[in-house]
């Protein structure tokens, strides 16, 4: 048998992940083989070896992907909106949300994420990795936070770390309640008007613009 092409072999691991994603919305993580993945995809339990290590690095890759599109986005908004970081957040912000709604990819992998996945077992791992990500977003945030008030569109005094902390909370709130009862609201519809609440707090909230205390340090690692 000819060796698979290397668009083959890509296109045969972009349909393992594709399958698993589905599997693991379904039946959640830990109740998901990749003996079952295997089967449903119609490949070899060496053929899923050969694309990944264990179930937890197949998860990881899922949730790296779900990441890169965004990093993407975040390149062409930096173009399309230039020297304007605070439309560069709020686009971001409304696509997750917008996103989450109407792309199945993005909304199988949110649902496992909240509701799907217990990090456990061989999903231990994940879950640092996926702690390593919550850092590394929160820091991204708080220099985009930044990067507005340099550009005074957010005000000087404003809280940066505590600001990143009540947006991840707060988009990740909204998303995962929405899942849960996706009838009490129509997520795509009022994700514009969520992050423009956001903002606005941002702008207005005396709270969030007082100076620090010792109290407000970061903790210790």
């Amino acid at each position: 048998m000819a060796r698979k092409t290397k668009q083959q072999a890509l296109e045969t691991r972009q349909h393992i992940l594709d399958v698993a994603l589905r599997l693991f919305s379904q039946q959640g993580v830990s109740a998901t083989s990749l003996a079952e993945i295997a089967q449903a995809a119609g490949v070899t339990r060496g053929a899923i070896y050969w694309h990944f290590k264990n179930k937890s690095d197949l998860f990881s890759e899922i949730w790296a992907l779900s990441e890169s599109s965004i990093s993407d986005l975040e390149i062409e908004y930096r173009a399309k909106f230039p020297d304007d970081p605070l439309s560069v957040l709020r686009e971001l912000l409304i696509y997750v949300l917008e996103a989450t709604a109407a792309e199945e990819r993005r909304r199988l992998m949110m649902e496992i994420i909240f509701h799907k996945c217990e990090f456990v077992g061989e999903m231990a791992v994940a879950q640092q990795a996926q702690r390593n990500l919550c850092v590394a977003s929160n820091e991204r945030i708080e220099q985009t936070l930044n990067d507005c008030i340099e550009a005074g569109m957010l005000p000087a005094k404003l809280q940066t770390r505590r600001a990143a902390i009540l947006m991840r909370s707060y988009i990740s709130g909204i998303m995962e309640n929405w899942l849960f009862a996706p009838e009490t609201y129509d997520l795509k519809r009022e994700a514009r008007e969520f992050v423009d609440i956001l903002i606005e707090m941002y702008q207005l909230c005396p709270s969030l613009q007082r100076p620090f205390d010792e109290h407000d340090a970061a903790p210790e690692p």
